[in-house]
């Protein structure tokens, strides 16, 4: 496993942190929430193609 990922997931989630904290104290709290739930698709998009390729890599590893 890459160690990339984790430090790409982890840049998303500072990034969504400073914005959501930024947006929540100049009262913009639908934004902050729309940015926290965009960044979490996000985020499960790119864990769910990781794990659709490890699946490929395993079903090819065995020849199923």
């Amino acid at each position: 496993m890459d160690v990339d990922l984790i430090f790409k997931i982890a840049a998303v989630g500072i990034l969504v942190a400073v914005l959501n904290i930024l947006l929540q104290r100049s009262g913009r709290d639908e934004q902050a929430l729309m940015t926290t739930i965009t960044a979490l698709v996000v985020v499960l998009m790119v864990v769910v193609q990781k794990i659709s390729e490890l699946f490929h890599m395993i079903k090819a590893l065995f020849g199923l």
